[in-house]
Order: structure tokens, then C-alpha cells, then sequence
């Protein structure tokens, strides 16, 4: 499952790259001949090879040579035995430095760590013994878990800031429940802000089946999460069904319900459009009949019955505009609209979500248009959608929203588009500005190649960034 929630990436090792070759290529020549006795014997004067105490203490990385202890790494049936050396451990570690020279140090040649995977504890020694630090997606989380074992801070700040930059929502409720796990308050407000803004992604990703139910409860808990009711539900379903296999329980519906639990009452179900309940939760099986009739009458009746569920609608996210320029205008031969791209480039300087745009109007009374905006990041398409949307002749923006909000990371410009087709003439911006403050977030804008309309920076349409922070 990790390598499909994360993103494979390498951070840059802080030895340069021919050092860190030239170490490889001798480490595999000393293996592949076999001569790491007659090399601690003298053989061979290794230790001139390396300018550097860190390259030569990098050569002793995983190595047989000087071994003075040795760790049997991972579960029964998938273990590895690893070589060590105390020094260098107790150097990088404070758990290793009470483990071999504290008070109540054993001396132990071979030591067993079957709750680490080894590809995580052979990640850890790597940074304590070449100072390089090397994570990809299969083995992040595990590593970080290694790093708060042995106390290494600096290996698993840089953990938690892989996983940050990771963060979308597909993985953004697995890294929740594995960030309160871990103690990273930073990194679970990072996961809630994704799961706020993209609720409906990240309740449908494979991730959210595997939470643990404490982060079911907080998740269906939350008043901000900017989802419909009915794809709460549909969420707790399909968590129920996973937990179910889980617990070598047969995916009925009443074990649905039984591992669901008291968590069922945090779904808001009185608060989905009727129709959704009618022909979805209703029918489901999984609530009682009683609580299906009880919810009806609490659509209907004018006596309402109490309920376990809570009946008040979440607040969600509410929407932030950045608008882009400071007036706007008609004339009477623009702004036209003939199949050509109004287009400009934006930037922020933290992560957002891009729910829509706002766009002007006729400037010839009420009109419909039909608008195809799109979303790209370096020329590939994020987020795209043909909508309609009708003016009432103001000067007055009007709104237009993608399926789904789009995450935008910092310091990279984005490109926003519009084709728009109908009424001839329209309002259109004027003074624009190169950059904007909206309440936390600064926006930076610039023109854009894809623009064939006239849009810019400082003219035209997209004359606002419809977003969640």
C-alpha cells in the first residue's frame, strides 16, 4: 500500500556524489572479493583512499570489518542479521550509547530487533554512518518509527518532511492515524488541513479502509470536513467492509454495523437531501428499522423525534477569493469570446486547494455562457471541466468550481485557463497586480504562454482564485 500512497523520491545525501560512488564501488569490490580480514589486517590501505573522516567511517556502513556487535533485524521468517559498531552507534544515538556504554549496558554480540523492518534500520545506520540521508516510499514510515526508537531527531524531521511533501489525499488519512502514532502535531495538522479541503478524494481513497477506528471516529467527528453526508457514509461502509476482513469477520451487513459501533452516530445522516437518504442509507441495511422511520419522520413531521445522530449540517470550509485586480471595465468592442484561451500563471508561497475560479460576465445584460476551465502544473492537466454558468449583466464575478478542490504546492506556478463561449462582450479587469495578500497566503502572478485572448497580468479575465487554506 505505501508504494501507491507515496511518491518515490530521494533526498540529497550530504556527501558529494563521486564520494559516495567511490565508497560504493569499493564496498562492493571489498564484498565481492572477500577480503575484509586481510584488509583489517593491512593488506590493503584502505583508510588512504578516503580524505574525509566521514567517508572512511561510511566504508565501515554495513560491513564486517571491526564488527562488535551484530543485530538480527525483523519478524520471524524475514530477519537479516546486520553488522555493527558500537562507537559509531553510540556516537549517532542516544539509546545506542546507553545500550552498549550505560549503567546498564549488556554485552551482547548479537541483539534482536524483530519490531523494525531491515531496509528502515539499514536506512537509520546509513545516516548515522555516512551522514547521507536516503528515504523512498516504501520504507518511510517504517524508518520513521526506527528513527523515534532510537532517537535520532535529525533522520526523522527529514521523515516527516517526506511525508508532508507527499501528503495528497490519497495517503492523507493513513499518515493522519500514523502521525498521532508518532507524536508529530505538525504533520497531523498538514493531514487535516488535505482531508478538510479534498474530504470527498480522501474518503474515497484505498488509504481511508485502512485507518484504525480512533482515526474513523476523529475523521467523521470533524465539523469542517467539506464532503456531502452521503459520501461520509458510503466512506464508513466501505471502512466497515475492510475492518471486517480484518477481523476474520464474514462482510454482512450486521458486522458492518457491529465493528462500525457507536461511530454510525457520527455520521450526520438526518442531514443529507432526502433523496440521498431514501434511496441510499435507507435502503442500506444498516440502520435499524426503527432509526430509518425515526429519520423520516424527522424529515417530515412537524414533532420531531430525537435522534442519536447529530441533526446540524457540518460547517465545512468556507471559500477564500484572491482577487487580482484592483478595477474593472467594458467597451464596446471588448471583451470577446471566439474559441480563443484566456490564461495567466499564479504562485503561492504555502499549500492551498483551487476550488474554481471567478469570472466576469456580460456586459450587455443577463447572459449563459459555457466555460471549459482547466488547471496545469509545467503543462500537465490537474484539474479540467466544461460548466455553465449565467451573469446577470453586473460587474459582479461568478463563481465556477472543478469537481474537486486541486492541492497547489508552494512555490511553483500553476497556469489557470478559460475557453468561454456566448455573449460577445463581456466586463474584463484592469490594474492588475503581480501580487496579492489573502489573509495568510500570498498569490504571485504572471502572464502565461497559453493565453491567445489577452488575458494578463495586468487585464482581461480569471480576475479571481477561488481556494480553501
Amino acid at each position: 500500500m505505501a508504494a501507491e500512497l507515496f511518491p518515490t523520491t530521494k533526498l540529497v545525501p550530504s556527501t558529494s556524489a563521486s564520494s559516495s560512488t567511490s565508497i560504493q564501488q569499493y564496498q562492493q569490490q571489498n564484498l565481492t572479493n572477500n577480503n575484509t580480514t586481510h584488509t583489517a589486517q593491512g593488506g590493503c590501505s584502505w583508510q588512504g583512499l578516503f580524505p574525509t573522516i566521514r567517508e572512511r567511517n561510511s566504508v565501515m556502513f554495513n560491513n564486517e570489518m571491526m564488527a562488535d556487535v551484530h543485530f538480527v533485524v525483523g519478524p520471524p521468517g524475514g530477519t537479516q542479521r546486520v553488522p555493527g559498531h558500537k562507537y559509531v552507534l553510540a556516537v549517532g544515538s542516544s539509546v545506542f550509547h546507553a545500550m552498549f556504554y550505560g549503567e546498564l549496558a549488556e554485552d551482547q554480540d548479537e541483539i534482536r530487533i524483530p519490531d523494525v523492518e531491515p531496509p528502515s534500520f539499514l536506512a537509520m545506520l546509513k545516516y548515522i554512518y555516512c551522514d547521507e540521508i536516503d528515504l523512498c516510499a516504501d520504507t518511510v514510515l517504517a524508518t520513521l518509527y526506527a528513527a523515534k526508537k532510537y532517537i535520532v531527531p535529525h533522520l526523522a524531521r527529514a521523515c516527516v518532511n517526506f511525508l508532508e511533501t507527499s501528503l495528497s489525499a490519497k495517503n492523507a488519512c493513513v499518515l493522519l492515524s500514523q502521525s498521532c502514532l508518532f507524536e508529530e502535531p505538525d504533520l497531523t495538522q498538514r493531514c487535516w488541513e488535505v482531508i478538510d479541503a479534498q474530504a470527498e478524494l480522501a474518503l474515497r481513497s484505498e488509504g481511508f479502509c485502512d485507518i484504525d477506528t480512533q482515526t474513523l471516529e476523529s475523521i467523521l467527528r470533524r465539523e469542517t470536513l467539506n464532503a456531502k453526508e452521503m459520501v461520509v457514509f458510503e466512506a464508513a461502509l466501505n471502512w466497515a467492509e475492510a475492518e471486517c476482513q480484518r477481523q476474520d469477520l464474514t462482510p454482512t451487513i450486521e458486522n458492518k454495523r457491529l465493528v462500525l459501533g457507536k461511530a454510525i452516530y457520527l455520521i450526520r445522516i438526518p442531514t443529507m437531501v432526502l433523496e440521498d437518504f431514501a434511496n441510499g442509507a435507507a435502503q442500506s441495511g444498516v440502520l435499524t428499522l426503527n432509526e430509518t422511520n425515526d429519520i423520516f419522520l424527522w424529515y417530515t413531521a412537524a414533532n420531531k423525534p430525537e435522534l442519536l445522530f447529530c441533526t446540524k449540517p457540518r460547517k465545512g470550509l468556507a471559500p477564500q477569493r484572491c482577487h487580482r485586480f484592483q478595477s474593472c471595465a467594458y467597451r464596446s468592442n471588448q471583451w470577446r469570446y471566439r474559441g480563443r484561451c484566456d490564461s495567466i500563471q499564479f504562485a503561492v508561497d504555502k499549500r492551498v486547494f483551487i476550488a474554481g475560479f471567478g469570472l466576469y460576465g456580460s456586459s450587455c445584460g443577463s447572459a449563459e455562457y459555457s466555460a471549459k476551465i482547466e488547471l496545469k502544473r509545467q503543462g500537465v492537466p490537474m484539474a479540467q471541466r466544461i460548466i455553465k454558468y449565467f451573469s446577470d449583466g453586473s460587474s459582479s464575478t461568478f463563481p465556477v468550481f472543478f469537481d474537486y478542490p486541486v492541492q497547489i504546492e508552494p512555490d511553483t506556478f500553476y497556469t489557470a485557463s478559460v475557453v468561454l463561449d456566448g455573449n460577445e462582450l463581456s466586463y474584463f479587469g484592469q490594474e492588475g497586480m503581480t501580487e496579492v495578500q489573502c489573509g495568510k497566503v500570498t498569490f504571485q502572478f504572471q502572464c502565461s504562454s497559453d493565453s491567445t485572448n489577452g488575458t494578463g497580468v495586468q487585464g482581461g479575465q480569471i480576475p479571481e482564485l477561488i481556494f480553501y487554506a
